[in-house]
């Protein structure tokens, strides 16, 4: 992933929300990885969903491409790709730089 990949574009008014919504993500990374542990498809599928919906709409677009093959990871019960992908969303999120716009 590219240095830009790391970099979101936030608007100035959801400044005071990203904080939150960023300690949910790692609440959420934390959630995934138990999960994972006891081969919870559901609970992954579930989580996968939410993540889906919930990083667009904070401008977070690579939390909902994650969301989406955790998701479809969890449907096929493909645990080596959910892990693959769980350890992309950990990089992510220690990584992420915000701009506010």
């Amino acid at each position: 992933m590219g240095e830009d990949a790391y970099k979101v574009k936030v608007a100035k008014d959801l400044e005071d929300l990203i904080p939150n919504f960023l300690g949910n993500r790692r609440k959420e990374l934390d959630a995934l990885r138990v999960a994972l542990a006891a081969a919870d498809f559901e609970q992954l599928r579930l989580l996968g969903h939410r993540m889906r919906g919930v990083g667009n709409s904070y401008g977070f677009e690579h939390v909902s491409v994650i969301g989406k093959h955790i998701e479809d990871g969890a449907r096929s019960g493909d645990k080596a790709g959910l892990a693959a992908q769980i350890e992309d969303y950990g990089n992510y999120l220690s990584k992420v730089q915000i701009v506010y716009e």
